[in-house]
């Protein structure tokens, strides 16, 4: 085991020397005509922007300072993000790359205009006749040394000229596609960005449930996952987030896990809008994985005491199903983890049942507990496009609603970002579950 982690170790390094030096390769060697403080300020930016990375992951990890943490996280996570989409943005360019140059060399290769015919060129009022021919004779018969054989620039000079241009325009060439690719990053981490600060919009999906009664057709859960309140994203947000769940009237709200990245000490004040949320049935909570980085027990205890109620390997039944919800895996390791037996083994099958459970691979025991429809997060959607390619392997459903026998499983791609706080092409959400009796 400890081989494999260091050849594993060895291996990330190397990717991520080899990335880096090939972003300050494009960006700042070969924008260049040579050595300079162009090339010596990209080295500073690229090692700079790592060192604020690796500082606010190891403040976090120590619990420094609050205040530490905040000032770290914004720019180290952000500078992930932007190193993901130089890098892919440059290997684009290295196919634009040869097809600028090729036009720049056509370009470069198209024949100078034919002179105009000598008599074109006698000034007016010259005077006409044999003195006149005479002069055009002398001025076209006797040419110029300087403007005749190869040392005057006949073919000879053009291919000089054509020669010189190049250096040129591969320089021309390296700051034109290391630009759109800057630009292409920038924009691209920048709009992401303005997508989560901005918050998660509201999605509404129809979820028919054979068992569900007539009484309860129409019946809306507010599912949110994943808020990551944390360094970067702290009480504001968590209050957009309120603000939207309410505003949709919801009868039930469920908070799926990943709540939080830290202590209640320090995000206690963060989670504090929570108390506000409203609807008919109350709220409901489940931990994810990252509540067993951050004190799940306390945290529990904070969200019961915001007027959440916890579902711990338990079940309420509420008029017309059952609601369960079980612990994250990651808490098999406090000796805390999923028991879908003392949450769903003693309930009576004939009523419809829903469960919440952070992570779409609880899904298999879900089908074998005869759950109808489970409500889970923690993918993301993938969060960082082409993350959704390694997300999308590592669970059942990426996002949105799927079937596995007779249960249903809806997965949230949250309402927040863990990292970068930064979504591209995997936009957050609050989704709005809308029970269907097929009795109706």
């Amino acid at each position: 085991m400890v081989i494999v982690f260091v050849l594993v170790a060895l291996l990330v390094v190397a990717v991520l020397v080899t990335g880096n030096w090939y972003v300050w390769r494009r960006l700042f060697r070969d924008t260049t005509a040579g050595p300079g403080p162009v090339r010596r300020i990209g080295a500073a930016v690229i090692a700079g922007g790592w060192l604020l990375f690796i500082g606010s992951m190891v403040a976090s990890r120590v619990e420094a300072p609050f205040t530490l943490q905040r000032v770290l996280a914004w720019p180290g996570s952000l500078w992930l993000a932007l190193t993901l989409y130089l890098v892919l943005a440059l290997l684009v360019g290295e196919l634009v790359r040869p097809v600028l140059r090729r036009l720049l060399e056509r370009r470069a290769a198209k024949p100078a205009p034919a002179p105009a015919p000598a008599h074109d060129l006698i000034p007016a009022g010259r005077p006409e006749g044999p003195e006149a021919t005479g002069a055009a004779s002398d001025a076209t018969t006797t040419p110029d040394p300087a403007e005749s054989g190869p040392a005057a620039g006949g073919s000879t000079g053009a291919g000089a000229a054509g020669a010189g241009a190049g250096p040129s325009r591969r320089l021309f060439v390296s700051r034109v596609v290391g630009g759109a690719a800057a630009a292409a990053a920038a924009g691209t981490v920048g709009y992401g960005t303005y997508g989560v600060l901005r918050g998660p919009k509201v999605k509404r999906v129809t979820v028919p449930l054979a068992k569900l009664p007539r009484a309860a057709h129409g019946y809306r859960i507010a599912v949110v996952s994943d808020i990551h309140l944390g360094p970067v994203l702290g009480r504001g947000f968590a209050q957009k987030v309120v603000d939207t769940i309410n505003s949709v009237q919801p009868d039930l709200i469920a908070v799926v896990g990943d709540l939080v990245d830290g202590s209640v000490r320090d995000l206690g004040p963060a989670a504090a809008p929570l108390a506000q949320l409203t609807a008919r049935h109350g709220s409901f909570f489940v931990t994810g994985n990252h509540e067993y980085f951050s004190g799940a027990e306390q945290w529990v205890e904070e969200v019961r005491r915001l007027g959440l109620n916890p579902l711990e390997n338990a079940r309420t039944e509420l008029p017309h199903f059952d609601l369960a919800g079980v612990n994250d895996l990651a808490g098999e390791d406090e000796g805390q983890g999923p028991d879908f037996a003392r949450a769903l083994g003693d309930r009576d099958r004939a009523r419809a049942c829903v469960l919440l459970a952070h992570q779409p691979v609880q899904i298999h025991e879900a089908v074998d507990h005869g759950v109808d429809l489970q409500l889970s997060g923690h993918t993301h959607g993938g969060q960082l496009w082409p993350g959704n390619l390694i997300a999308r392997g590592a669970n059942p459903t990426l996002a949105g609603l799927d079937r596995y026998g007779d249960t249903q499983l809806y997965v949230s791609r949250g309402a927040g970002a863990w990292g970068p706080p930064t979504r591209v092409g995997a936009p957050s959400d609050i989704t709005v579950i809308e029970l269907a009796s097929r009795q109706a």
